[in-house]
């Protein structure tokens, strides 16, 4: 039996205004003054003065914003890498993700491709990355994805939607500012902090479950429990618990592996650029065959904090479109087995999941 052998965030801090020790933390990692930090900065805190005005930006330091308003493609990427080769004569320093699960994702991507040849298409799946990326930190501004904590960046490209997987992935510094989640929309919270709970659902119902696993799993969906559904929390307390939430639900999946929502929210985002919370959240709702307990919660949360899923994304869709999000989703085979077994392809037919995006 050979084990994987996982990287892990190599610094983390925890703390309600630890934003403001970002320039004391990445200093250190300054290379020279002509090796700028870049900041990608979720475009949404444009002219929010409470976080851009300590963004530490000294000598050649770059912010840019970046657009949540579609899921992260390979081409942002493969644009965003290029305009940073060409506006500078070195290597960035390190490259800042400050946003949700978007902006990390593109801040994960961009600083692999700074040291990799070709396109960011080109590294989709497993352990493809060949040289190890610049240094790249996280700062999660909405909980729930994992992102900041996970070994991928989930991708759009021009053949699928599928993550760069690889153990230069994560993050060489993440840091846990509960306060920077402060302004996020009633909605949003709910769909990104769904995300979290759905992971925990797939973990731990999943055929790859290890003791690993199953310990983040299990705090996870603890603290999900007391946030969504208990709901008794005060505010602050809830962001604390929330962000925790996101760490370990993405944690659970590192020697396991998510399931049948992802794997069809991916179909999903593919085609219709579906935004991952909201997706995930949308397929669960109708997964009660795989998920009878889990479903039957998550339908209670929903009822609890007055949540409405937009109904009927794939009504007009042709048969052609249906193949394509069903070619997407099976695509994502260790997803099928974790939630299935290693026999997945006789119990998963097209038309089975022809059936349940027809019902979406």
């Amino acid at each position: 039996m050979s084990y994987k052998n996982y990287p892990m965030v190599s610094r983390v801090i925890f703390g309600r205004g630890s934003f403001n020790q970002l320039g004391d933390i990445i200093a250190p990692k300054r290379r020279n003054i002509k090796a700028p930090f870049i900041f990608l900065v979720d475009d949404i805190f444009k002219g929010n003065s409470w976080l851009t005005s300590r963004i530490p930006l000294a000598y050649q330091d770059k912010l840019i914003y970046v657009s949540a308003e579609e899921e992260p493609k390979t081409s942002q990427v493969d644009k965003l890498t290029e305009e940073i080769i060409l506006s500078f004569n070195e290597r960035p320093s390190g490259i800042i993700g400050v946003g949700g699960g978007t902006t990390m994702d593109l801040a994960k991507a961009v600083s692999i491709m700074l040291t990799n040849d070709g396109s960011a298409k080109d590294y989709q799946g497993w352990d493809l990355v060949k040289n190890p990326a610049i240094y790249h930190v996280g700062i999660p501004t909405i909980s729930g994805t994992g992102a900041e904590v996970s070994r991928t960046t989930v991708l759009t490209g021009p053949e699928r939607k599928l993550g760069i997987n690889s153990d230069y992935t994560p993050f060489d510094q993440v840091i846990l500012d509960p306060e920077l989640t402060k302004d996020v929309p009633k909605d949003q919270w709910f769909y990104t902090g769904m995300d979290c709970y759905i992971h925990c659902i797939e973990s731990l119902n999943g055929t790859f479950l290890n003791a690993f696993s199953k310990s983040y799993g299990e705090k996870a969906l603890e603290l999900c429990l007391e946030i969504f559904l208990e709901n008794s929390l005060a505010v602050e307390e809830a962001q604390d618990k929330l962000m925790m939430a996101s760490w370990h639900g993405g944690m659970s999946i590192a020697y396991s592996q998510v399931g049948v929502a992802h794997a069809m929210s991916y179909g999903l985002g593919y085609l219709l650029g579906t935004k991952h919370g909201i997706g995930n959240c949308i397929v669960f709702d109708h997964l009660e065959e795989y998920y009878p307990e889990g479903v039957k919660i998550f339908k209670d949360m929903k009822a609890k904090h007055d949540i409405e899923l937009p109904q009927g994304l794939c009504a007009d869709l042709s048969d052609a479109e249906f193949d394509i999000m069903i070619d997407v989703a099976l695509s994502l085979e260790p997803l099928w087995e974790n939630a299935i077994g290693k026999n997945w392809k006789k119990k998963v037919t097209r038309d089975k999941l022809k059936a349940l995006y027809s019902k979406m």
